[in-house]
């Protein structure tokens, strides 16, 4: 089998298991077993696949069509311009978060020094994008998980950022002294509800950590211990950046009554992403 009939009978292998993006996918999955880029794919589209090749192409393929998202199947996803390690102890990152860092980096403006801590870091890739733009910040990052952890000490490690980020294992924030002084709390948290599960796509339900999907029955219940534990750690002129979930700026602006100021950035689609907020 040619590498392009290979491609053929997987993107319509995929197509039927309708899973979305199928050729991109059957690409992206033709690569990881070839270790190739596209260019030779297409460059070497008459090139015979050996049996050992074309057994595990076709395995990742179905693995792909039973749900497991490519990310955990490659064990890659980009951030920030930079590569991740990612697998099912972490969430995988999204483009929408890219906002978070975003926001940061706006508001740090030219503090010349920045302290700040990622709360449910995962991967740790919002941690670990502002150590690259920040290079004199001192950054902190906490997870629930310890396999999570291990998972963004590596990353940390692979972008040799290990002396940059202090990674500790805490339920939010509660690990960590409320003397301690930040001028970021920084934070995507999980915000689906569990009564709302259909909101997520089937390969992030089954495959991804609930933990870091889902934020409680309705998916705000994170929020409100957050902000609290936010406001005891963050300097007066510091600020509380938050990824929140579609339709809850409202709730959220809510739970922040009575802090200084709020700040609201909307995704490329328009859609409320990112709120920020400074303690009164």
């Amino acid at each position: 089998m040619t590498l392009k009939e290979a491609l053929a009978s997987a993107i319509e292998h995929l197509e039927t298991h309708h899973v979305g993006s199928p050729r991109l996918n059957a690409e992206t999955l033709l690569m990881f077993t070839l270790a190739c880029n596209r260019a030779y794919l297409y460059a070497h589209s008459e090139q015979q696949l050996s049996p050992d090749d074309e057994t595990r192409y076709f395995d990742v393929i179905a693995e792909r069509a039973r749900g497991k998202p490519a990310q955990y199947i490659t064990g890659h996803q980009e951030f920030w311009g930079l590569d991740f390690i990612v697998n099912p102890a972490v969430l995988i990152p999204r483009p929408e978060t890219e906002h978070v860092v975003e926001t940061v980096l706006e508001l740090a403006g030219n503090m010349p020094r920045r302290t700040l801590v990622d709360v449910g870091t995962g991967s740790g890739c919002i941690a670990l994008a502002l150590a690259t733009e920040l290079p004199h910040a001192e950054i902190h990052a906490s997870d629930i998980s310890a396999d999570a952890l291990e998972v963004a000490r590596a990353n940390a490690a692979r972008l040799e950022l290990e002396t940059r980020v202090r990674f500790r294992q805490s339920d939010l924030l509660e690990a960590f002294d409320t003397r301690s002084q930040f001028d970021f709390v920084v934070s995507n948290p999980p915000y689906v509800g569990l009564a709302e599960p259909e909101k997520v796509q089937r390969q992030v339900r089954e495959f991804e950590p609930k933990v870091a999907v889902f934020g409680g029955e309705t998916g705000l219940e994170v929020y409100p211990r957050l902000i609290a534990q936010a406001a005891k750690v963050l300097k007066p002129d510091g600020w509380l950046v938050m990824e929140i979930g579609y339709s809850f700026e409202a709730r959220i602006r809510q739970m922040l009554t009575g802090w200084a100021e709020v700040r609201v950035t909307p995704d490329l689609q328009g859609i409320p992403r990112v709120i920020a907020a400074r303690p009164s």
